[in-house]
């Protein structure tokens, strides 16, 4: 049985016109910068619910959110669309400009060893956060290089590198730093060396040249 759209349904005009203009979700219903990255992981800019509603039809039930768990018109509506879809909604905390706390990418891992298969992670563009999630799982999941992973942050997905967002990839960058000095993990690196402080000031270091 078709679900009514929850967006429309339950929202006031002036919620909808803040969604659509303010979050940008007006180029989103065109534009969906949705892939798969591994069997079964997709990635993709913030859904609809039209299409949360066909991911479902392809099997996902399961949907991660980086974009945290406040009560922004964008983070209620993907709540009464995933709830209204019998969709499980994760969230993790973070943000695009600044490194990830080290409980969230835990978090995150976590997740990636417990969500079933198939889906989806999104960020608010599918650029910066859902890359370096994307990324994280590569790692984390299939064994990927360094290198493999960084692809995940290209501009394929139209991540821009030499900007804000550059602090995302700068965190591969130390991991891979940290690998020349012997063997370990994404996960053992996150839980036990990882630092928002030291990645921040080596950031703040190279962009001064």
């Amino acid at each position: 049985m078709e679900k009514t759209d929850p967006q429309i349904t339950e929202f006031t005009l002036k919620e909808r016109m803040r969604y659509l203009f303010v979050d940008h979700a007006v180029l989103r219903y065109r534009w969906h910068n949705f892939h798969e990255i591994a069997p079964g992981v997709f990635r993709s800019n913030q859904p609809t619910h039209g299409r949360l509603a066909a991911y479902r039809a392809m099997g996902i039930e399961n949907v991660i959110t980086l974009r945290g768990s406040g009560n922004a018109i964008h983070q209620r509506m993907e709540r009464a669309s995933c709830d209204a879809l019998d969709i499980t909604m994760f969230t993790i905390r973070a943000n695009a400009r600044k490194p990830i706390s080290r409980d969230e990418l835990v978090k995150l891992l976590d997740l990636f060893r417990t969500v079933p298969r198939p889906f989806l992670m999104h960020c608010k563009s599918g650029a910066d956060r859902a890359g370096l999630a994307s990324a994280l799982y590569l790692l984390d999941q299939e064994d990927a290089s360094v290198e493999e992973a960084r692809g995940m942050l290209s501009f394929r997905y139209l991540h821009i590198k030499h900007s804000a967002t550059g602090i995302l990839d700068h965190i591969l960058d130390r991991f891979e730093a940290r690998q020349a000095d012997g063997p370990i993990s994404i996960r053992d690196w996150i839980e036990t060396e990882y630092s928002v402080d030291d990645i921040s000031r080596s950031w703040a270091a190279d962009r001064r040249g």
